[in-house]
């Protein structure tokens, strides 16, 4: 579940393990209605963004603390914590309290208090926010190996679009307690169904455009100041399929479909649209370049290879690879495609 702050991804996550009342509707787990059924027995297991330790308890009794209230049994109890302390590189730490361990430690027992339960349904609300960038990048590689392993339906809250991208087998974008957009990654990002989700997913965010659309002949054409962008055939199919009630449209253009003129030559000519424009600030990122630069009222970015010398204020050439525009009604804010 991927949205802003505040968007109803963590209010999802409680009605799935029963902790808020649905006002209406159904929730199910596999083939069951859960809506009346305690959150004790609806066997899920849910790890939280604060991790939710016991202090007074070590590792061991933290871990086996839901198996205890199950009444399991003294061995069963132990060698599932030993397994799944195993899985996760945290044997060493078994008999520490959670105040002697880093944040990517209680990270660990935290997943394995609840990987030991064996629940039909993972919940996680942000469980990687307190980490820094680069255990995060480490731990988002073992929760998907992790994934890989149990075979369990994961539900997971995050505002982090690279997380969700990398995580999720389907993404489900939220935006004012609505869903937005349901699909695999691959698909949310190359087809938005509007414009927030157009915005929202993607590193840096898509470039809008305000253009009109014109009819010359056959052909369509988004037109903007100077610029002049030629729809190609599926496009213009696309265009023509439906009816709109102002020729007023938005253009979304992703950063890495704006070439130098030194990446363009990778790329067919009759499939790029020359734009001049006006350095405002670089950001070097070390294996790419962020181009800033204005387009009419809009603050825009290009996504170019490292190694370039450009500099503030110079004028340069950019180049649009039209396949890859999106466009969106400027009324109702949806793609047209």
């Amino acid at each position: 579940l991927l949205g802003p702050s505040g968007c109803g991804k963590t209010t999802t996550l409680r009605l799935i393990a029963g902790l808020e009342e649905p006002t209406d509707g159904e929730i199910y787990i596999g083939e069951k209605i859960v809506n009346d059924v305690l959150p004790k027995d609806r066997d899920i297991a849910m790890v939280f963004q604060n991790y939710a330790l016991y202090p007074h308890m070590n590792v061991y009794q933290n871990i086996s603390f839901g198996l205890r209230l199950r009444k399991t049994s003294k061995e069963v109890i132990d060698k599932k914590v030993k397994d799944v302390a195993a899985m996760l590189g945290i044997e060493n730490l078994l008999l520490r309290k959670p105040k002697e361990l880093s944040g990517g430690q209680r990270q660990r027992v935290a997943l394995a208090r609840a990987i030991v339960r064996d629940p039909k349904v993972y919940l996680m609300d942000e469980p990687l926010s307190n980490l820094d960038a680069k255990l995060r990048v480490q731990t988002r590689g073992e929760l998907i190996k992790l994934h890989k392993e149990l075979g369990v339906t994961t539900v997971y809250v995050t505002h982090d679009q690279v997380e969700a991208m990398t995580l999720g087998e389907r993404v489900v974008v939220m935006n004012k307690g609505a869903i937005q957009q349901v699909g695999k990654p691959k698909d949310v990002y190359d087809h938005p169904m509007n414009m927030f989700v157009a915005g929202f997913v993607g590193t840096p965010p898509m470039n809008f455009i305000d253009v009109i659309l014109e009819r010359h002949d056959k052909d369509i054409y988004a037109i903007f100041e100077n610029l002049k962008v030629k729809f190609d055939e599926e496009q213009t199919k696309k265009i023509e399929e439906k009816t709109f009630k102002t020729n007023e449209f938005v253009l979304g253009i992703r950063p890495k479909d704006l070439y130098d003129e030194i990446d363009v030559k990778s790329i067919d000519k009759n499939q790029v649209q020359k734009l001049t424009v006006v350095i405002d600030f670089i950001e070097l990122m070390g294996s790419e370049t962020f181009i800033h630069f204005k387009f009419g009222n809009s603050q825009s970015i290009a996504r170019v290879s490292a190694g370039r010398d450009y500099s503030m204020g110079e004028k340069i050439s950019l180049f649009l690879y039209t396949p890859g525009i999106n466009l969106f009604d400027k009324e109702t804010k949806q793609a047209v495609f």
